[in-house]
């Protein structure tokens, strides 16, 4: 019997036009995105043209380029293994709800879908997702945040000279600051109504686009928010909630000013001293696990 995809570190192309459910194989090309997904296989979806280009390169004023293929989309193939349908359903439940809370703006969109997986007779439940592509640079909760390294940001992204002192760089960090306090508001209500909160913490998962938002481009951990004691882990023995709430207080204190209030009930008992130390005590033997893993199957 071929080996489950689930269980391979990573795939490539021949794995994926071998997919029983990928119809027209020859129609787009499939290449493993620069992120590697603990919950899920992450494929950059190419134009194969645009790839030709890449490799073979092109012409411009008489001067070779490889310009690097552009995806047209990201697709998703998770690697957890559904027991029935209604399980597959209630992952895309809590995917529709992140989307639902934060909007176009602050989440790349994703169309979630179920597939039956064929492994020579052996049929099996897989989820996947088709998600927009996004372009932004990463931005990291626990790293700088302040006026010149959003301006490098800017940069980065090719359209201005860092250190642009200009009013039109000045009222792009505005902005910037503006929209994360929407990002920040629309979480919060998040998990005010619907208790729950996507992972804010893994690297990676919040990218700072042109337009000045910010956005959540991997929606596969999402977890339940509760107020009690209880330090909750995720399938992998990661903290992710309270992980993602920290990330949370420092993006509203580093991009608005605001430092994490008395009275906010959400703050006081996730970001209690003692809390946090156990967290990170769970986060270290979540790393350890998770090299151990990693050495064992040869990722690396």
């Amino acid at each position: 019997m071929p080996e489950d995809i689930r269980d391979k570190p990573y795939l490539n192309h021949r794995d994926m036009v071998g997919l029983n459910f990928i119809r027209s194989p020859g129609k787009y090309h499939y290449r493993r995105y620069y992120r590697a997904g603990l919950r899920s296989h992450i494929m950059e979806v190419l134009q194969p043209g645009d790839v030709k280009e890449e490799t073979d390169g092109v012409t411009v004023d008489g001067m070779k380029c490889y310009p690097r293929a552009k995806p047209i989309n990201i697709l998703r193939l998770f690697r957890i293994r559904l027991k029935s349908l209604k399980e597959a359903r209630e992952e895309v439940k809590r995917v529709r709800i992140v989307q639902a809370y934060l909007g176009p703006d602050h989440v790349a969109f994703t169309e979630e879908f179920i597939v039956d997986y064929k492994r020579d007779e052996k049929r099996e439940i897989l989820l996947c997702g088709l998600q927009e592509y996004v372009e932004g640079e990463v931005i990291e909760p626990w790293g700088h945040l302040g006026e010149d390294h959003l301006i490098s940001l800017l940069s980065r992204m090719g359209v201005k000279k860092a250190g642009d002192a200009s009013e039109s760089t000045s009222q792009w960090i505005a902005s910037v600051k503006r929209k994360a306090g929407v990002f920040v508001k629309r979480i919060k209500q998040m998990i005010r109504e619907a208790k729950s909160i996507p992972d804010l913490a893994g690297a990676g998962n919040l990218l700072l686009t042109h337009s000045g938002n910010i956005k959540l481009v991997d929606v596969n951990n999402i977890s339940k928010v509760s107020l009690d004691a209880t330090i909750q882990l995720d399938d992998r023995g990661y903290p992710v909630c309270d992980k993602s709430i920290q990330a949370l207080a420092l993006l509203e204190q580093k991009l608005l000013g605001r430092s994490p209030q008395e009275g906010d009930r959400l703050y006081k008992a996730f970001l209690d001293p003692e809390r946090m130390r156990v967290v990170r005590q769970r986060e270290d033997e979540f790393h350890r696990s998770m090299n151990t893993i990693v050495s064992y199957a040869g990722w690396r």
